[in-house]
């Protein structure tokens, strides 16, 4: 895999997007002892933390089975960067609106027509760009 598609970035990616809204993300602890409760012999957190860090990048099909099984992903999001990216970009978008301004800000705007939405972004683009100078 490339450095942009590692498969260490991928589960990161996973491990610090996909869990429950009122907590924050899995530890590999969680996570293995989940796993190794739905299959025998799963992986150990162990392994998880080594994957994580990219000091073992050839796992088995089994192990990103049940590791994209747990997260809620197929496992063509470990191989295809296609499907990496759309399926980033989706849990990008979970995750944020796990945030209760997020989702109030939404509401709002829902049923604005499509020129007003392009300015809404504009808007937002411009406050982003102002934060990032600012810090």
């Amino acid at each position: 895999m490339t450095a942009d598609g590692s498969l260490a970035r991928k589960i990161n990616h996973l491990f610090a997007t996909v869990h429950p809204t009122d907590r924050g993300p899995y530890s590999p602890e969680e996570v293995a002892r989940a796993i190794n409760e739905r299959d025998e012999g799963g992986v150990s957190p162990a392994y998880l933390y080594l994957l994580r860090k990219g000091q073992r990048d050839n796992p088995t099909k089994r192990h990103l089975e049940l590791l994209g099984g747990f997260f809620g992903v197929p496992p063509s999001y470990f191989f295809d960067d296609q499907t990496s990216r759309r399926l980033e970009d989706e849990l990008v978008l979970v995750a944020a609106l796990r945030d209760e301004q997020v989702r109030a800000l939404t509401a709002r705007v829902a049923g604005l027509s499509p020129a007003s939405l392009v300015g809404l972004a504009a808007m937002a683009d411009t406050l982003r760009a102002a934060e990032a100078r600012s810090r």
